[in-house]
């Protein structure tokens, strides 16, 4: 499968999500071109550096993307569209599965049913 930009469509239902841009100082890049940018090197995991110019510098990229998610934003977009995709009937919550397991582990103690220590000597 080959990667593809936003359609104007997806970018429409996304750019209100965005935070706004700033009111004094410097504009923020492109949003849609960083987007696409921090897009591509998610699903092709390649990394940043190797992110093709046309979206824009990687270190800005980067940035973006690690800001927006401290801040929620990747969160907020991904609630919109849950929503989105249940009212028209695309999410079906009847076939979602939810498995966590959480095992707690004691510092410095060997797993159980190990004889291994750390000064052992072939």
């Amino acid at each position: 499968m080959e990667f593809e930009d936003l359609t104007d469509d997806q970018w429409s239902f996304i750019k209100p999500l965005l935070p706004p841009q700033p009111i004094v100082g410097r504009k923020r890049a492109d949003d849609r071109k960083t987007i696409n940018g921090i897009r591509y090197v998610l699903a092709t995991g390649c990394r940043w550096h190797d992110m093709p110019d046309c979206y824009g510098a990687h270190q800005t990229a980067w940035r973006r993307h690690k800001r927006w998610s401290e801040e929620g934003v990747w969160k907020r977009i991904l609630s919109a569209l849950q929503e989105r995709a249940y009212a028209q009937g695309k999410l079906d919550l009847d076939v979602v599965a939810v498995d966590s397991t959480l095992v707690d582990s004691k510092k410095g103690v060997p797993p159980p049913g190990t004889t291994a220590t750390r000064d052992a000597k072939a």
